[in-house]
């Protein structure tokens, strides 16, 4: 019925000029704010759509060192590397067992951490904040990153299980035969074959991680461990008492952005091929 009604080249014709206007309207806005921030900000208002006559450098040396971006930049890293870190450590092994074991409640556990997915966050503002207040851990790095880990499980679990599951299993049961252990098995054949999903998943917990807002709003109070996107948000309060210099706030947002920009260009190739890899079972 849909095929008689649209034309199979007039839905993909659709499909191109939805993505590719989606993608064109992003890299302009991009490249736009990369501009804006080497302006002055008189020129930024007076010429938003051209070039900078006189490139300002200064812009991003201010943002860096008086708005302690350099600070906040480092404790982002800290923050999200050993979060990403910890989560494969804990998910890889525990998606290939729920994709590959077979033991009674396995499906209810897989059920679990898919409806964990389903959690809103701000419902659990609360009780983190006590939790994490209860530990001492309440505006330290530390309480943010368990926090992070904790909460990214269920969405890692759940998309590793559908790497290993597109596995073969005669890898499996042809490496036992050879006498190699469960966990010999898992960690000399399954994991070098999940790596492009593995390393999907990565990529997609440290984008979502790093540009993270809410929960670092809610657990952390200190600015000297304050992450990026809190030091966004003091920049723009910080505007309403200095008169507004806008340049410096698309500088730092330039900072925000350029590294996920930077690991997806490097690492993208991967992640589509894990992607499709996940996408085929």
């Amino acid at each position: 019925m849909m095929e008689a009604i649209f034309p199979r080249p007039l839905k993909r014709a659709f499909a191109y000029i939805a993505v590719g206007g989606w993608s064109a309207f992003s890299v302009f806005f991009v490249v736009w704010i990369i501009i804006a921030s080497l302006k002055r900000n008189r020129e930024l208002f007076g010429k938003p759509w051209s070039l900078p006559l006189d490139p300002q450098w200064g812009n991003y040396v201010k943002t860096w060192v008086s708005s302690r971006f350099g600070d906040y930049f480092l404790n982002s890293l800290l923050v999200v590397s050993v979060s990403v870190f910890a989560l494969l450590v804990v998910s890889v092994p525990a998606a290939y067992v729920l994709s590959r074991g077979r033991f009674r409640g396995r499906q209810t556990l897989s059920n679990v951490f898919a409806f964990g997915m389903g959690v809103p966050i701000p419902l659990l503002f609360v009780p983190l904040f006590v939790i994490m207040a209860s530990m001492r851990l309440a505006d330290t790095l530390t309480g943010l990153t368990i926090v992070y880990v904790a909460l990214s499980i269920p969405f890692t679990i759940y998309v590793l299980e559908g790497f290993f599951s597109s596995l073969p299993s005669e890898l499996e049961s042809a490496a036992i035969i050879d006498g190699c252990t469960d966990f010999q098995v898992f960690r000399h054949v399954m994991l070098p074959l999940a790596a492009p999903g593995v390393a999907t998943v990565a990529i997609l917990n440290f984008v979502g991680l790093w540009n993270e807002y809410q929960l670092s709003l809610v657990l952390i109070n200190s600015p000297e461990n304050r992450t990026l996107s809190l030091g966004i948000y003091s920049l723009i309060t910080s505007m309403q008492y200095s008169g507004g210099d806008w340049a410096s706030l698309f500088a730092g947002v330039t900072i925000v952005m350029l590294p996920t920009i930077l690991l997806f260009v490097i690492l993208s190739e991967k992640m589509i091929s894990g992607i499709t890899m996940g996408g085929v079972k």
